[in-house]
C-alpha cells in the first residue's frame, strides 16, 4: 500500500487554532489539487479527532474527475476511513453517508454496542490492536479490501503515528499566507514527538500556488 499524507498549514506550521477551529489556509486552487489527489487514491483517511472537529465528507467534488473513476470502472468516491482509537465518531457523521463506502479502525476496547451502531450507519468495522488502533495491521486489513493508495488528511495525531509506524511513502504540504500562533494549537505532525531518530525526507518537488507553496517530500527507503 502507498500512503500519502496531505495537509494545510499555516506559515508557522500550525493545522488550526489552539480551540481546534477550523480555519481557511489554503484557496481554490489548493482544493483543485486536493480533489485530484482523491481521485487518484482508493480511500481517504482522517483521525478521528478531524470527524469531530470539521465533520468533513472527504468526496470528490469535480464531476469529470467522478466520471473518470467510473470510467475505469472504479467507484465513483474513494472510500472513507476513520482511526478512532478513543470511540469517538458520531453517528450522524458525514462520513459514514451512503455516498461511499466507509471503514472504522477501532481497537479491541471498542463497546459492542458502538461497533453495532456503527455497523447499521453502514460502516465496516475493522479491528486491530489492545487499547488502540495498531496502524500497520489496520492498513494491512485494508490493503487486503483493495485500497493501494491511502489519502491521508489528518490530523496532527495521525499523521504523528504513521510516521511513528515507518507507513508514510510521500507527504505534500501547502504553506498558506497565515500566521496562527498559539503553543496549544495542532501542528502537523503532534503526538509524543520524535527525540533521537527523525523521519528522513527527501524534497520532490516546490510549487507555488496562489500565495502559498506546495511543498512535495518522499520518504526514502531506509
Amino acid at each position: 500500500m502507498r500512503v500519502v499524507v496531505n495537509a494545510a498549514i499555516s506559515a508557522d506550521g500550525k493545522l488550526s487554532t489552539r480551540e481546534r477551529r477550523q480555519v481557511d489556509i489554503s484557496g481554490p486552487a489548493d482544493f483543485e489539487r486536493v480533489d485530484e489527489l482523491r481521485a487518484e487514491s482508493d480511500a481517504v483517511m482522517v483521525g478521528v479527532g478531524t470527524v469531530v472537529a470539521d465533520d468533513p465528507s472527504l468526496t470528490i467534488d469535480g464531476e469529470e474527475r467522478r466520471e473518470r473513476r467510473r470510467e475505469a470502472g472504479r467507484s465513483e468516491q474513494p472510500a472513507r476511513v476513520v482511526a478512532d482509537s478513543r470511540i469517538r465518531t458520531p453517528s450522524d457523521a458525514a462520513v459514514l453517508d451512503d455516498t461511499a463506502e466507509s471503514h472504522l479502525l477501532v481497537s479491541e476496547t471498542a463497546p459492542t454496542d458502538f461497533v453495532q451502531q456503527m455497523e447499521e450507519e453502514g460502516a465496516t468495522v475493522i479491528t486491530a490492536g489492545e487499547n488502540r488502533v495498531d496502524l500497520p495491521a489496520a492498513l494491512e486489513q485494508l490493503e487486503s479490501r483493495g485500497v493501494d493508495q491511502l489519502l491521508v488528511e489528518g490530523g496532527g495525531e495521525i499523521i504523528y503515528s504513521l510516521f511513528e509506524s515507518d507507513l508514510v511513502d510521500r507527504l505534500s504540504v501547502f504553506v498558506g499566507p497565515v500566521v496562527i500562533g498559539g503553543r496549544d494549537a495542532p501542528t502537523l505532525a503532534d503526538g509524543d514527538g520524535f527525540v533521537d531518530e527523525f523521519p528522513a525526507l527527501r524534497l520532490a518537488e516546490v510549487r507555488r500556488i496562489d500565495d502559498g507553496v506546495l511543498l512535495v517530500y518522499e520518504v526514502p527507503d531506509e
